[in-house]
């Protein structure tokens, strides 16, 4: 991937402006697509609001078309959604479009973008006749949960290939910073199972500086600009309030933005699940699974299941009772964290980014870890079991599968004592177990059969 960080091109009405876009792995993958399928599907982006979708996209259509269109579905055009009423006579379609847009399109060398295609159904649906009629490529844009809520009344196209995007991973981040190489040299160290020695604190360094901006483009942009972690705090809590309004809409009632805004606050009881009551202060619950369900589609939070049965193939031992939530971006969680405020006080975020914050940071470094490990392409698993001690339960934070055997992770925000719940459930289940691995905040090492891998290590698991 060789693009540059910055593209100067004209939008969909002839405007020429400057866009910022970070280098996305998600371009090669949409490359490939346009390589590969040649015009035979759509390319649908599906992801949460502000994670760079129309950006992306935008500046692809620029540098790998001969000319492109761009719809804005969130700006108003009577005349352009009118042309999607009737789609029986395509020759018209298109000849319309380019007066309207004042581009000219060609056979098989350009493309035209559905941006925010939930808010015109019709335009959906009409991709199986555009796909079919084979003169230029598509690609639309959306989220899941939006595109959820407008489709009741349409025929959902098949003719679609979907990709992901979420917001920058840590690879993305540092190459955003200007770091190329950082997790190509990781990468060495983890296969040769070698710790980093005088580089680990540098690096941990860099996590933890991608743990406060987090991955949000708007938030790493605000960062490159001023260098000022409270103005960064401002642009998320923006982003905060942004997907606020969005859970509102489809739940006026409220809940599930209280049980967004909840999540840091159940991560830090150490519970074995989260609690609906809690987060809603005992009000109404009927109806949540809908809420629910609707909070995991709209890919803000990700969802860790309980395994009532760790084993090869978790989805057969899924509790869909028993789960806990995690946020889609750590830099969000952490303004969320510490949101008691007014604002995220800068000397909070200088404590956290130097490692010197008197708190607990469990709790953060577990949503990271989560956020790594679901980036990486693993849906998320844990596991609790009694200890015979009262009401306390030892628990194995994620749960992966590789091969026929079972890995078990333990995440710790510092040095370690002991990793009693690891120990405990590897003599458990010993037949089931492969590696077994603390992550943590030091240096790699080796403690018995337990291999002790810094958090930054979490994407080659």
């Amino acid at each position: 991937m060789d693009y540059n960080k910055y593209f100067y091109f004209c939008t969909d009405f002839q405007r020429v402006r400057p866009i910022m876009i970070f280098k996305r792995k998600l371009y090669d993958k949409m490359l490939q697509w346009k390589e590969e399928r040649k015009g035979k599907s759509a390319l649908l982006i599906k992801g949460a609001r502000r994670v760079g979708k129309s950006t992306l996209v935008e500046a692809f259509a620029q540098r790998e078309y001969k000319s492109y269109i761009l719809i804005d579905f969130s700006e108003e055009n009577r005349r352009i959604n009118t042309l999607f009423e009737d789609m029986s006579d395509l020759d018209f379609f298109f000849m319309h479009l380019q007066q309207e847009t004042g581009i000219t399109l060609y056979v098989r060398e350009s493309v035209i973008v559905f941006d925010e295609v939930q808010l015109q159904p019709l335009a959906r649906q009409a991709i199986k006749h555009l796909v079919k009629d084979g003169r230029y490529d598509y690609i639309e844009t959306g989220s899941l949960l939006t595109l959820k809520k407008h489709v009741q009344n349409i025929v959902i196209p098949s003719e679609e290939t979907r990709m992901n995007l979420y917001p920058l991973d840590f690879e993305e981040f540092l190459w955003a910073t200007g770091y190329e190489a950082g997790m190509n040299f990781l990468r060495v160290f983890y296969e040769k199972k070698m710790p980093l020695g005088p580089s680990h604190r540098k690096t941990m360094r860099d996590l933890r500086l991608y743990m406060l901006v987090g991955g949000m483009p708007q938030a790493i942009n605000t960062y490159l600009e001023t260098h000022n972690l409270q103005q960064v705090d401002t642009t998320k809590r923006e982003i905060i309030d942004l997907y606020d309004d969005d859970f509102r809409k489809i739940d006026p009632l409220g809940r599930a933005s209280r049980m967004m805004r909840s999540i840091p606050g159940q991560l830090t009881t150490n519970a074995r699940r989260y609690q609906i009551t809690t987060a809603l202060e005992n009000r109404r619950t009927e109806g949540t699974d809908i809420v629910l369900a609707d909070m995991e589609d709209s890919m803000v939070v990700n969802f860790a299941y309980h395994a009532t049965d760790p084993n090869v193939g978790f989805g057969l031992s899924r509790d869909y009772n028993n789960y806990k939530m995690f946020f889609v971006d750590t830099g969000l969680f952490v303004t969320l964290a510490f949101r008691d405020k007014a604002f995220t006080e800068n000397i909070i975020y200088n404590q956290l980014l130097s490692d010197k914050l008197k708190a607990n940071l469990g709790y953060v470094y577990e949503n990271l870890v989560a956020q790594m490990l679901h980036m990486a392409g693993n849906e998320l698993y844990y596991y609790t079991f009694p200890t015979g001690n009262g009401n306390k339960n030892y628990e194995i934070d994620f749960l992966l599968s590789r091969g026929n055997k079972i890995v078990p992770i333990e995440v710790k925000s510092s040095g370690y004592r002991t990793h009693k719940s690891l120990d405990t459930f590897c003599e458990k289940f010993p037949s089931r177990i492969g590696e077994r691995i603390l992550l943590y905040t030091k240096d790699y090492q080796k403690d018995g059969t337990t291999t002790c891998i810094p958090v930054y290590f979490t994407p080659f698991l």
